[in-house]
């Protein structure tokens, strides 16, 4: 049987931006992941991240406080056993007694998971995408734009729009809620105007309206054709806002990404009131997780577009007949690490994103920027 040998941990991060991306309520960092390098006993080693939008210093406490002791000596092609195993630690006296935080341990433990997964495909000489079911061997994808900076005026949002066209892209996720309902419709038909009628536009709220605003705003956009609209509600509620605004509008609804758990997910499509899920593997579950819901979407007609890093997740959009598409990010300054992080990325091309046939997540790390981002946990 293979064991871990070794968990080599690192935070990624890069300097901060002097005009942050900003979403309607935050600022969204260009960096902020946990990197996890998992080797065997069989000389196969694995990666995967846990992607952070808050201080990743909680993160970092866990492992200097000697988490890797818990699953080094586990068999890494037993994923279930080590998620199950280190999630499990949520609920632990252990825990509580070195101060870990839940959200530290879901982020790590869905990072390992990723890991071992990959560890999985690389010891079976199969990429992922097959052996979670190899529906397609490429999937759409679409790229996140129009944010909100310091000094961008509409000019600037029209040339910006452009050049991601003149790239090649076919969908195009647009953020709102910062401003004014006048002022955001304004934005997202300026959009639609540069994209033209056959290319996919999203809107993306990032949970900033109240139930009111949020159908009137789904009412406004309705003459732009939206594929979907995104989390348009705040978080106090927004289980039961999003089932009556489902009510009020024909826009299909997507969620997901802020839940921790894949267990708020389901409590999501329970409520039938979302058409597209938006989980995010490096942020809660992993792959073990990742493949339950996309499962349950499938057997509920949710179709399943992941939040975050187009590249981590393909394997999984690719894999099932739920797979919608994944989001991406080309613009180095918003996500260096999509840009540098990789050796090998897959091709992307006029809206689809073709997956590699490497074993495994299909991704060979570039030493070169693991350097420059990593910062090594001891």
């Amino acid at each position: 049987m293979a064991t871990i040998t070794e968990i080599d941990f690192f935070v990624l991060s890069a300097h901060a931006e002097t005009r942050p991306h900003w979403v309607s309520l935050f600022k969204v960092p260009n960096a902020n992941e946990l990197l996890v390098r998992v080797k065997s006993s069989d000389g196969v080693e694995g990666f995967g991240l846990g992607t952070s939008y808050t201080d990743i210093s909680p993160i970092s406490k866990v492992i200097k406080d000697g988490l890797a002791d818990q699953i080094i000596g586990m068999d890494p092609l037993a994923p279930e056993q080590v998620y199950q195993k280190l999630f499990g630690l949520t609920s632990s006296r252990y825990a509580a007694e070195y101060n870990w935080s839940r959200e530290a341990l879901i982020r790590i433990s869905s990072a390992v998971d990723l890991a071992c997964w990959d560890i999985v495909g690389k010891t079976a000489g199969m990429p992922l995408y097959r052996l979670f079911g190899g529906h397609r061997n490429k999937v759409p994808c679409y790229v996140t734009c129009a944010y909100y900076r310091d000094g961008k005026d509409n000019v600037e949002l029209r040339d910006e729009i452009q050049m991601l066209v003149d790239q090649g892209h076919r969908g195009f996720k647009g953020k709102i809620g910062g401003l004014s309902l006048k002022e955001d419709i304004a934005r997202m038909g300026i959009v639609r105007d540069v994209i033209g009628p056959d290319c996919d536009l999203m809107v993306d709220v990032n949970r900033a309206w109240d139930l009111k605003t949020a159908i009137e705003g789904a009412r406004l956009l309705e003459d732009l054709n939206p594929a979907w609209l995104e989390e348009p509600v705040k978080w106090v509620d927004d289980r039961r806002d999003l089932k009556l605004l489902s009510q009020r509008t024909q826009i299909p609804l997507s969620g997901g990404e802020s839940e921790i758990t894949s267990y708020g997910c389901r409590s999501m499509l329970e409520e039938q009131a979302i058409q597209i899920l938006q989980f995010d593997c490096t942020m809660f579950g992993g792959f073990t997780e990742g493949r339950k819901l996309a499962a349950l979407c499938e057997l509920n007609h949710v179709d399943v577009a992941p939040h975050h890093d187009c590249f981590i997740h393909a394997p999984l959009v690719a894999s099932t007949p739920a797979g919608r598409i994944v989001e991406s990010f080309t613009d180095p300054e918003r996500d260096p690490l999509q840009a540098e992080l990789y050796e090998n990325p897959p091709h992307m091309a006029d809206g689809w994103l073709t997956l590699n046939e490497d074993p495994g997540i299909g991704l060979t790390l570039s030493e070169a920027a693991v350097e420059k981002f990593g910062t090594k946990i001891i």
